[in-house]
């Protein structure tokens, strides 16, 4: 019997993030944003797709269109949301946006525990560095267990030492 070959669409998902990310690192915006587009269609609903979506967000806003970046970013979010980059990445993309003020009215429902995270870091993008710093500490304390908690705390202790530092 012949060897059989498995075309495997989440190994070859893999594959065009990387090469996404060699383009990325070229400064090549578009056929990085176009490999990562491919990687999604390829594997489109496990947690590994979130990692291309913030890819593809990550591409837009270094090409200074926060726009379009917004959607993959959310995208993101809502495939894992227990990835505290991804977090961070969305709430540079609100500030570039002027939507901080906007989205700390959408985010103050506390329906989603995660919600919490996005109002402490909106409220840090907004230059509210200490309010911020207390929601964030008020999660950590209500979710200790979650995965994204420890991501959370290392943020903690960095911003403040910014505000210490200032």
């Amino acid at each position: 019997m012949p060897d059989v070959y498995k075309i495997d669409a989440a190994k070859n998902a893999y594959l065009h993030n990387n090469m996404g990310l060699r383009y990325m690192n070229e400064h090549c915006y578009y056929a990085a944003i176009q490999e990562f587009k491919i990687a999604i269609s390829l594997n489109p609903d496990t947690q590994g797709t979130a990692v291309y979506y913030n890819n593809i967000g990550d591409a837009y806003m270094a090409i200074g269109h926060p726009e379009m970046a917004q959607q993959p970013y959310e995208d993101a979010l809502k495939q894992f949301g227990l990835n505290f980059k991804y977090h961070k990445d969305l709430a540079k993309c609100y500030k570039a946006l002027g939507l901080v003020s906007e989205k700390m009215a959408e985010y103050s429902n506390n329906e989603n525990p995660l919600n919490k995270i996005m109002l402490g870091l909106l409220y840090i993008e907004s230059g509210d560095l200490k309010r911020g710093v207390i929601i964030l500490d008020e999660f950590t304390m209500t979710e200790p267990d979650l995965l994204i908690t420890p991501a959370v705390k290392q943020y903690i202790k960095e911003t403040v030492k910014k505000i210490n530092s200032l």
